[in-house]
Formats: C-alpha cells, sequence, structure tokens
C-alpha cells in the first residue's frame, strides 16, 4: 500500500501544481494543467443532471491508479459506499461537507463482488472537511459524504493493496 499513497501524492502534489488530467480515450494520462481541472469542474456544473448526486470524471490514469474529480451536491446524498480491495484517498479541492467513516452500511447491497453501497452508515465516526484536508480510507470501512454546503469538489484515488 506504500506505493499506492506515494503514486496518489505524486499525483495529488502534481494537481496542486498545476498538473494531473485524463483523456477519456484508455490511454494512460499522466498530466493536465490547473486549467485543465478548472475546465472539469465547469463540466460536471454544466453536464450533472439535477438528480444527480456525485458527477465522476477522470483527471489522471495509469493504471492500477486513477485520479477521479469528484463533483457532489449538496442536498442530494449519493450513497454510502465501502470497497473490500481498496484503500481511497480523497484530497478536498473546493467546498465543504461532512465524510462519516467507520460504523455499518445501512440497507447493504451489493453493486459487484468487492464494493457495497448502503443509504447511510450506522454509528461510524463524522468530520468536518473543507478544501485543502485529505481523507484516507482504509479498505472494507465504510464511508459516506453528507451535508455538503452547496458544492464538494474533490480528486479520489483508489488504493489498490
Amino acid at each position: 500500500m506504500r506505493a499506492g499513497v506515494i503514486v496518489a501524492t505524486v499525483v495529488a502534489s502534481g494537481l496542486l501544481a498545476g498538473g494531473a488530467g485524463a483523456q477519456g480515450n484508455g490511454a494512460p494520462k499522466l498530466f493536465a494543467a490547473a486549467g485543465d481541472v478548472k475546465a472539469l469542474i465547469a463540466r460536471a456544473k454544466a453536464d450533472r443532471k439535477p438528480d444527480q448526486p456525485n458527477f465522476v470524471q477522470p483527471i489522471v490514469s495509469l493504471a492500477p491508479y486513477n485520479a477521479n474529480l469528484e463533483y457532489r451536491v449538496g442536498g442530494l446524498n449519493a450513497p454510502a459506499s465501502t470497497h473490500d480491495k481498496d484503500a481511497e484517498l480523497f484530497y478536498v479541492i473546493e467546498g465543504s461537507g461532512t465524510v462519516i467513516t467507520g460504523g455499518t452500511l445501512k440497507d447493504e447491497r451489493r453493486t459487484n463482488p468487492d464494493n457495497a453501497s448502503g443509504s447511510a452508515i450506522d454509528g461510524g465516526n463524522a468530520r468536518k472537511i473543507a478544501a485543502g484536508d485529505w481523507v484516507l480510507v482504509p479498505e472494507k470501512t465504510p464511508h459516506w459524504f453528507t451535508q455538503i454546503d452547496g458544492t464538494l469538489v474533490m480528486m479520489s484515488v483508489h488504493l489498490p493493496k
């Protein structure tokens, strides 16, 4: 997992220094300028459907690592989730909200063999997050973003063990 954290840190550092993005044609995308990330945010604002709580787009990609832009909207909570084989690293680019980690998924259902989702989390630890914050969620740990103030824009990276 250390290699994954190093890759994620390098990807995130590139984003903060003006680099990190994705092509959309399956080819590795190793760089995107800050302007590319701003364009992804603008695209999310324009293309997100009114009832869509989370609009996800790739930023950079080099298998097995992908950095995605997640554009989440307040008032429309996306499901809580857990990943059996991957940790997940989040960096908050803009906005604020609450992340709940731990506890148990409410109304759990399998979305595929390695992931589950739920309508909420029973128990867990709530923490207010805002621009500049990092969140590392270990594998098999429920996590849920809620109480979003307007929008919450994050970079997310799945880290295979």
